[in-house]
């Protein structure tokens, strides 16, 4: 019955670790890439810290009543809480590194464009920079928003000034 209880809360806490983390809201695609690596991380790590604390509580009482069968369980459930938190600080890392290199690909392609003389307040160069966006290696949801503020600017050159900022910040992942 011991066993049964150490297992239990250990599956529990990384249940809850688990719902907490998908169970979040998104705000925006650069921020959710990075809050989404954060709260996964920090979740997991809550979790196994948690799985930790009952498995040493529950490793407490058995070694008062049980024999060694009931502390190599324990030891046993230290160490999967533990392989799930290193498992979780790994995942939420590569997440991190892959918000990092999305915000500077939209970066890159909007200095490309400066550079490169296709967006400035005297030229605009819709079909580069279309072209661009769509070859690019950014998630779809940004792809589209950047070319929908594109199509804006054509239809509506006198509102360059405004919509190059809302490019900026979509881009830059601000």
């Amino acid at each position: 019955m011991s066993r049964t209880i150490v297992l239990a809360v250990a599956i529990a806490a990384i249940g809850a670790g688990a719902y907490y983390y998908l169970t979040q809201p998104e705000p925006t695609p650069a921020e959710q890439l990075q809050s989404a690596a954060e709260d996964a991380g920090d979740a997991v790590s809550e979790a196994a810290q948690d799985a930790t604390d009952a498995v040493s509580e529950a490793a407490s009482s058995v070694a008062d009543q049980a024999t060694e069968g009931a502390s190599s369980i324990a030891a046993q459930a230290t160490d999967a809480a533990e392989q799930a938190g290193e498992a979780a600080t790994d995942l939420a890392n590569q997440a991190g590194e892959e918000v990092a290199a999305l915000a500077n690909q939209g970066q890159d392609l909007l200095n490309s464009w400066v550079e490169n003389g296709a967006l400035s307040l005297e030229n605009f160069d819709y079909d580069t920079m279309v072209a661009s966006v769509q070859e690019s290696n950014l998630a779809q949801e940004l792809k589209t928003q950047a070319i929908q503020i594109l199509d804006d600017i054509k239809a509506s050159p006198e509102t360059i000034a405004v919509k190059f900022q809302e490019l900026r910040d979509l881009l830059s992942g601000q």
